[in-house]
């Protein structure tokens, strides 16, 4: 700054803390420092709402660099300009005596400007004899070079949540076109479900949508109506899965009705002798010829294989997407307690906890077994960490399973709500206990 010195202003305008701060921050200044004025301008519009400026000091502001005689301003050239107030007021739009006073004041108590004054409050400067300018009163434009590098960050934050907030938009608008156009195919194509009450909770995410908001306010909603979408797809995907088995299922019946219509063999089932039989058999004189005695029944169809006692293989159920395992985390923060060393670090740590939990809450094998394969072992460990989440709620978690599992195979059943009703219990809790 010119002056180092601290400097008040003329008349009755009274001097501040801020003010002098102000002041002090203009001394900082590096050497040799320059920025172009109006690249420096238009960074302060860019973060203006941070800055705390309105839209009409900007303008006052914009004046006031026109005139700066150098595209650069740097301490070098000087940084102080004295235009009178009816100047100032011509390159302000025409803007009031009054106005123009108001908005000075603004940019002042934002620190984006000075006042140096003069004994009588005038704005001019004193030339030496070969014209430069020696001492100049007016207003110092200091702080914008002090604060250069705090303004171009703000800037740049401005820009990028402007940026953010667009693309989340943009995914909300599209998650929820998806969805209305997902449940009007669902009740067209006639798939069961329970579509009243999908499209009622369809609407109160919509409801819940502010007029004006920030990308920190949609987001939750983008991830709850992602998750509702999830849903929906999965009830979708599982009718054209169940389509093409059914189709499969028709075709290959249809292959053996008339594969071989005039056989025997399909119509009257024999077994195939031991091996402690089978030599006696053979010495039997009214023994038909062996390939008669050897008759195999066929093997079962629908692509279901079983295990030992009876237990159906998960990887025969449906393959429903599962959620994310740090939101299955988010929403079951209990379940973590009896992963492998008391941590979950990935889908396998989950479902072994999920095998512990499952049988400390007494839920018996078969039926978590008729879940995996319901649902798939990363949803079906989902759900126990859900029901250990709601603890003393459920009175028989076995039988809850059971009907959860029936629920999703007839597509009635979604987890992304239960989920997300938990991280918003768990959330409301953490506001409470702090």
């Amino acid at each position: 700054m010119e002056s180092g010195y601290v400097t008040t202003p003329f008349g009755r305008r009274p001097m501040s803390l801020g003010m002098l701060a102000s002041q002090q921050l203009a001394e900082t200044i590096e050497p040799g420092m320059k920025r172009s004025k109006w690249k420096l301008f238009r960074a302060i519009c860019e973060a203006r709402p941070a800055l705390g400026v309105t839209d009409r000091a900007l303008t006052v502001l914009d004046a006031l660099l026109t005139f700066y005689p150098d595209d650069e301003i740097s301490e070098e050239k000087g940084l102080i300009v004295f235009p009178s107030n009816a100047q100032l007021s011509l390159r302000a739009r025409g803007m009031t005596a009054a106005t123009l006073r108001r908005h000075l004041a603004v940019l002042v108590d934002a620190g984006l400007i000075l006042r140096k004054d003069s004994p009588n409050g005038k704005r001019y400067a004193r030339r030496d004899r070969a014209g430069a300018i020696g001492e100049a009163f007016g207003f110092s434009v200091a702080p914008l070079l002090a604060r250069a590098v705090e303004i171009e960050s703000l800037a740049a934050q401005a820009v990028a949540g402007r940026e953010l907030l667009r693309v989340t938009r943009e995914r909300l608008t599209v998650c929820r076109r998806d969805i209305s156009k997902l449940i009007a195919t669902a009740i067209e194509e006639g798939v069961s479900g329970d579509w009243e009450s999908i499209s009622a909770m369809f609407r109160t995410l919509l409801a819940r949508i502010p007029r004006v908001a920030t990308a920190e306010e949609l987001a939750p909603l983008l991830d709850e109506m992602g998750l509702l979408r999830t849903e929906i797809v999965n009830v979708l995907e599982r009718r054209i899965k169940t389509q093409k088995i059914n189709a499969n299922e028709s075709q290959i019946e249809h292959h053996k009705q008339n594969s071989n219509p005039d056989s025997i063999y399909e119509l009257e089932p024999s077994f195939e002798p031991k091996q402690g039989e089978r030599a006696a058999a053979d010495h039997e004189p009214n023994a038909g010829p062996p390939d008669e005695r050897r008759l195999k029944q066929p093997k079962p169809s629908g692509g279901m294989s079983s295990r030992a006692g009876g237990a159906v293989d998960p990887g025969a159920g449906p393959s429903l997407k599962s959620f994310p395992l740090g939101l299955v985390l988010q929403a079951c923060p209990s379940i973590l307690d009896y992963g492998p060393g008391g941590t979950i670090g990935n889908w396998r740590d989950l479902m072994s906890a999920a095998v512990v939990v499952r049988s400390m809450l007494g839920v018996s094998p078969s039926a978590y077994e008729e879940a995996c394969s319901g649902m798939g072992p990363e949803n079906a460990a989902t759900v126990i960490a859900c029901i250990l989440e709601r603890g003393g709620h459920i009175n028989s978690p076995g039988g809850y399973l059971r009907d959860l599992t029936r629920r999703t195979e007839s597509g009635e059943f979604a987890i992304g709500p239960m989920l997300m009703a938990l991280v918003r219990a768990n959330g409301r809790a953490a506001r409470h206990a702090s």
